[in-house]
């Protein structure tokens, strides 16, 4: 698999674990270094902030995708490569999945899982056909999987799971998947 952008889902908050922020940190520097560009919700706080500017530090690029209300709250990042502003959050998510070849999930809230589902519901609909990694640090999404494996043992889901995402501990599983 040839990934030359890599979508990003994550938290607007930082969240508890300090670890959360530095393996996004570190995701960014390796995104930067292998040439890829990232795709992410155009915020400046939180594990979003993070990686960005992780990105840009290595002299990376990011194209950040956000809805017009949030930059009227000044969240924001004026630093990226390019920022698109869209009317609304229906817009911002349809326009980040056409833009990624895949798509990785950091640790997040309402809105990470939002992106999540809606990208797994789509590869079971065959609207697109992306990778999906879960970046799943310090066991943050294990409740969710094990919630995604029940559904699967109870035959709520068509296909097996591990053909709709690849769950990676660190970063560094990452490279693996890049060619």
């Amino acid at each position: 698999m040839s990934i030359s952008t890599l979508a990003a889902f994550c938290g607007s908050k930082n969240g508890n674990n300090p670890l959360f922020r530095e393996v996004a940190k570190q995701l960014g520097l390796l995104m930067a270094a292998k040439r890829i560009t990232l795709i992410y919700g155009g915020g400046n706080k939180g594990i979003m902030g993070e990686i960005a500017n992780a990105v840009l530090s290595a002299n990376g690029k990011v194209i950040g995708v956000i809805p017009h209300i949030l930059t009227e709250w000044e969240h924001h990042h004026e630093g990226i490569t390019e920022l698109i502003v869209v009317k609304d959050m229906h817009t911002r998510k349809k326009m980040l999945y056409e833009m990624c070849d895949a798509a990785v999930i950091l640790p997040g809230g309402f809105g990470t899982m939002d992106e999540l589902f809606e990208m797994l519901t789509w590869n079971q609909l065959n609207i697109h056909n992306k990778k999906i990694f879960i970046l799943n640090t310090a066991g943050f999404y294990d409740h969710l999987i094990a919630q995604v494996q029940q559904m699967q043992e109870e035959n709520f889901l068509y296909d097996h799971i591990e053909t709709k995402f690849i769950i990676l501990s660190s970063p560094l599983e990452f490279t693996k998947y890049l060619f």
